[in-house]
């Protein structure tokens, strides 16, 4: 298996003075995603997790959303001319009487470290069917106190170990409401590092995450959005800017978008009603 950091010969300079070093980087190899043995998405990423990665697409994508209905996920041994394995192809197998969606090449596509899902036909075929409305699954959830959220940005950072080493790796935190961190994983893609949250949590069994907050370092597309919403968690959080299109599926979907978490300091772009805003709201 595919190490999470490599070392690299580097020349540093700092204020004038010129030296060697050896410094370390964050690993990015491709993981081919097969579904019942035909393949379906080829995504950069950070080798480690790769069985919750794939599971957690697939939650994305609408073909899973219960452990029952997955079977297993392998290695394809074979996968190379010399027919060695090179951990970087996954085959998901469903179980039986989960139907199987039909794998076009308008399905078959490439994903980037970087945006998330592209090449798809049209907007309608990213929106796919959420299996959980989040205003009844989130129903008995309290309202969160924005302070709370305030702190969730230091303690995704504190949590980030391989980030500590390579300066190079995004990462998505799963939060209760109260501010604990149940989880956390780190790739080079923020939407994989999503995908490996939410596949672990298909894989216990605990989907719909309808008690949760999802905070991820960066920015919030509209990809994280979707993914937010498929999994069933009512509200993410990010440190950086949503996108337009992000607002407009939080909106319809009812997942509170908080964006520019930074300190005491947020934007709240859809899904106000799930904070414990006491002050009142002035409009400029």
């Amino acid at each position: 298996m595919g190490r999470v950091t490599e070392r690299r010969r580097v020349i540093r300079i700092r204020d004038g003075v010129v030296s060697t070093r050896p410094d370390t980087l964050v690993a990015e190899e491709p993981l081919e995603i097969r579904l019942g043995g035909k393949p379906l998405a080829i995504t950069m990423r950070t080798p480690g997790d790769d069985f919750a990665l794939a599971a957690g697409f697939l939650v994305s994508e609408g073909v899973l959303g219960s452990a029952d209905e997955l079977a297993n996920i392998v290695y394809c041994a074979g996968a190379t001319e010399d027919g060695s394995n090179t951990y970087n192809v996954v085959d998901v197998r469903l179980a039986p009487g989960v139907p199987v969606p039909d794998i076009t090449l308008e399905r078959n596509v490439y994903t980037t470290s970087s945006c998330g899902l592209c090449g798809k036909a049209s907007l309608d075929a990213v929106r796919t069917t959420a299996r959980w409305s989040l205003d009844t699954v989130a129903a008995a959830v309290p309202p969160i106190e924005p302070e709370t959220l305030a702190v969730l940005p230091d303690r995704l950072r504190a949590a980030q170990r391989v980030f500590d080493r390579t300066g190079g790796l995004h990462a998505a935190g799963l939060f209760t409401t109260d501010g604990e961190l149940l989880d956390l994983r780190e790739d080079v893609g923020r939407h994989n590092a999503v995908d490996k949250i939410v596949g672990r949590a298909l894989q216990q069994g605990l989907l719909p995450l309808s008690s949760c907050v999802l905070m991820v370092s960066g920015r919030a597309s509209f990809e994280l959005a979707q993914k937010a919403v498929m999994a069933g968690i009512p509200v993410l959080a990010a440190v950086s800017a949503p996108s337009a299109l992000a607002v407009d599926l939080a909106t319809e979907a009812g997942l509170t978008l908080v964006g520019f978490l930074r300190g005491t300091s947020m934007n709240v772009y859809a899904g106000d009603h799930r904070l414990a805003l006491h002050a009142a709201v002035t409009t400029s």
